[in-house]
């Protein structure tokens, strides 16, 4: 991974509480993985950042490099990688995501 893809998926990272590294924007996603990611997101009224890889090839490897993932779209909270799709998903299905958001004080208690 080159420095200035590191530095740019770095401070994404650090200069967001929730960002989402994605296939395509939240209100035109390019995959269906990433679309529902987006969706989760928005139906629990998350701010978050997004950040489309199919804008930059560096970003789009350097991003599996970096948390050691192998696809898209990553959720990362607070600085810590959560997951993919399948584990954002189930999170949300099972009320675990709700349950962490709000620990991090991301959205309101029910």
């Amino acid at each position: 991974m080159s420095d200035a893809a590191h530095n740019t998926i770095k401070s994404a990272i650090e200069g967001n509480d929730v960002v989402l590294f994605m296939k395509g924007t939240p209100v035109f996603p390019q995959c269906g993985f990433s679309s529902v990611v987006a969706r989760v997101l928005d139906h629990l009224q998350v701010d978050f950042e997004s950040v489309n890889v199919l804008e930059d090839d560096g970003i789009r490897q350097g991003i599996k490099e970096f948390s050691n993932w192998p696809t898209i779209p990553q959720l990362y909270v607070k600085g810590e990688f959560l997951g993919g799709c399948d584990i954002v998903k189930e999170m949300f299905e099972t009320g675990e995501l709700q349950t962490y958001l709000r620990e991090k004080g991301l959205i309101e208690a029910a």
